[in-house]
């Protein structure tokens, strides 16, 4: 599908905050014909896919649709894991026979009233003023400054700085995040730290669609030698913008292997086997996912928190653990 076609989709249908990764552009998404609506996927390996978010139909489509993947699927003798399922989501996956368990948690800031004042966010105001004192100032590419290739090509030098300072082992995360905006991109949007006219951070927004649509925070990256609270203060700009244009929902994407709680547990196809294996790695795996850090940031928001499930078919297995990991470069 092309990417306005799936654009058009998600604008139609999706409710997911996260729903803007299915437009990767090494994602894949299934279509039937007669049926408006995808599921966003990749191949992993020559005997596995994952599925990444909801099925993106209207309502009484989403179970031909999901479906006709288990069949396309059974032809090619894949095993299927579907990653970043809603709670919307479980009982549709639970009725195909998925392994469910919850996988981590997504965060959502509602911009309506939201201010930065009171002592919760007294570190925060802290560490913005030091940014600001420090000489950084923030801008929007494309609107306040020229998105050109000139730009383009010191933000591909700044993540290339950005991954060597993460040690040589680490690799960059895919197919849970999203990608940058380019200079010709009129979907996603990009605000600048600058620091004596420099950039030294950046973060990248994608669409947010449905009931709670808005934007989602999707990619940071800064300069090993960036001022402190450069990135904070390029998130408090870009969400003060939001506000201003009476944006309702600031999303914050999901953080796997936190607020892990037999609480949030599918009533149906809830696998303790599956379950185990989530925890597992929540307590040992920081090797595979910065999880903490990641987490500190986002919460420091005081955000609203939702579960997130993974769910594996026919069952879970070591390799199609070890191939969603390698697909989404953990490892």
């Amino acid at each position: 599908m092309e990417p306005m076609s799936a654009l058009a989709v998600l604008r139609r249908h999706a409710q997911h905050s996260s729903a803007a990764l299915a437009l990767n552009k090494d994602t894949r998404h299934f279509t039937v014909p007669g049926l408006d609506g995808f599921i966003a996927y990749r191949p992993a390996g020559r005997r596995h896919a994952v599925q990444l978010g909801s099925v993106y139909a209207d309502p009484d489509d989403c179970k031909r649709l999901l479906g006709a993947f288990h069949g396309w699927a059974q032809q090619e003798g894949r095993r299927l894991c579907a990653i970043q399922l809603t709670p919307d989501d479980i009982d549709l996956y639970a009725e195909f026979g998925y392994r469910l368990s919850q996988l981590g948690a997504a965060y959502s800031i509602d911009l309506n009233g939201f201010r930065l004042s009171g002592r919760k966010f007294e570190k925060v105001r802290n560490k913005l003023a030091r940014s600001r004192r420090a000489g950084v100032t923030v801008v929007e590419a494309g609107r306040d400054v020229p998105y050109d290739a000139r730009l383009a090509a010191k933000l591909d030098a700044m993540d290339a700085r950005w991954l060597a300072d993460k040690g040589r082992h680490v690799k960059q995360i895919e197919f849970l995040v999203g990608e940058r905006s380019r200079h010709d991109d009129r979907v996603r949007r990009l605000f600048l730290a600058l620091s004596d006219g420099e950039p030294v951070a950046y973060v990248s927004y994608s669409p947010a669609f449905g009931r709670e649509g808005g934007w989602l925070y999707d990619i940071t990256r800064r300069e090993p030698d960036a001022p402190p609270g450069a990135v904070d203060l390029a998130f408090v700009v870009a969400l003060q913008r939001f506000q201003e244009e009476s944006v309702r929902w600031l999303h914050l994407g999901l953080t796997p292997f936190r607020e892990l709680s037999a609480l949030h547990q599918p009533v149906s196809g809830s696998h303790r086997g599956t379950e185990r294996l989530i925890r597992f790695i929540a307590e040992h795996g920081d090797w595979i996912y910065p999880a903490r850090s990641q987490a500190e940031f986002k919460e420091k928001w005081q955000p609203r928190v939702t579960p997130e499930y993974v769910g594996f078919y026919p069952n879970v297995s070591l390799r199609t653990v070890w191939r969603l990991l390698r697909l989404t470069r953990a490892v």
